[in-house]
């Protein structure tokens, strides 16, 4: 999904026009990896934009960073108001993506140790529309490559340099022809896409791999637990097998860019009938009413930008 540019990005404090926010080639995180972030999504409604889960997912960039011992001093309150005005000095009114990041810079030194590095902020602001089609079951295959195990590299933090691990199952699965890769993780139970956390729909009942699974605590899952539980579905974390997900009578991904999107082959097997179920279709209905302002029930996970 190609972005259009916008005017201004904020880069530690400042707004800066889009051409000149640039960093050093020596820069820590492009050499190691040593930035962590967030994408969250706006949505466009009645005239409003409604940026969901802003200091939710503000909160995991500062956890994200605390991990790997990424100090800086910009409060969620100081991140959420430079997200807020960003959006409103780039004049953005459509549905939108946002990418707040910190990462460790240059400060004339080169080498693993990253404690001496400064970290720097930034968040872009960009229109944005969607990352997979939500209006149909996506062709799905597992990938060869397993998910990173948490005595390797944490799950739990948004870190870049955990990409790299999602960027080898995604260049696999568009090679063989799929939109989407699905991790197994280091036991062999179904983890995560490779940038989307994963359910299955069973007689009724809602299953999700658990932490354990090496998945990233996905906002839009945790959203989505909330809502089918508060439409009465039961939802189950726990271990899934590879061939649970074959005969599943639905599977959905979540995620940020993926919103609710539908599985509907996996490694040539149709699940269910092959298109959206009526469970994923439902949840679908009352996520979108959500992210656009209109169920009230739901407002606390909405900012209002205008």
């Amino acid at each position: 999904m190609s972005i259009r540019e916008t005017e201004y990005i904020w880069m530690d404090g400042e707004f800066v026009e889009w051409d000149k926010a640039t960093v050093h080639v020596l820069t820590h995180a492009l050499h190691y990896g040593t930035a962590v972030f967030e994408g969250i999504r706006g949505y466009a409604s009645d005239g409003n934009l409604y940026v969901f889960r802003l200091d939710d997912h503000l909160k995991r960039l500062k956890n994200s960073a605390k991990v790997y011992m990424m100090d800086f001093d910009y409060s969620i309150e100081d991140l959420h108001e430079a997200t807020v005005q960003l959006l409103r000095k780039n004049e953005i009114h459509e549905f939108s993506y946002i990418r707040p990041i910190a990462y460790r810079g240059y400060n004339k030194m080169i080498g693993l140790n990253p404690l001496n590095i400064p970290v720097r902020v930034s968040i872009i602001t960009v229109p944005f529309g969607k990352y997979l089609d939500t209006s149909k079951g996506i062709n799905c295959c597992f990938t060869s490559w397993r998910r990173i195990a948490p005595d390797a590299l944490p799950p739990e933090a948004k870190a870049s340099g955990n990409y790299i691990n999602s960027v080898l199952a995604k260049i696999e699965a568009v090679k063989n022809g799929y939109d989407e890769a699905i991790f197994l993780d280091s036991h062999g139970f179904v983890s995560e896409g490779s940038g989307e956390n994963i359910f299955i729909v069973r007689d009724g009942v809602l299953y999700t791999p658990p932490v354990s699974a090496s998945i990233l605590i996905g906002i839009t899952r945790e959203s989505v637990i909330e809502l089918a539980r508060d439409l009465g579905y039961e939802v189950v974390e726990r271990s899934i097998t590879k061939a649970e997900l074959y005969i599943c009578d639905e599977a959905f991904f979540t995620g940020t860019a993926a919103e609710i999107t539908p599985i509907g082959r996996v490694d040539q097997r149709h699940i269910g009938t092959g298109d959206v179920g009526p469970v994923t279709r439902k949840l679908q209905e009352a996520f979108f009413r959500i992210v656009e302002g209109k169920n009230p029930k739901y407002g606390r996970w909405l900012t209002p930008v205008y």
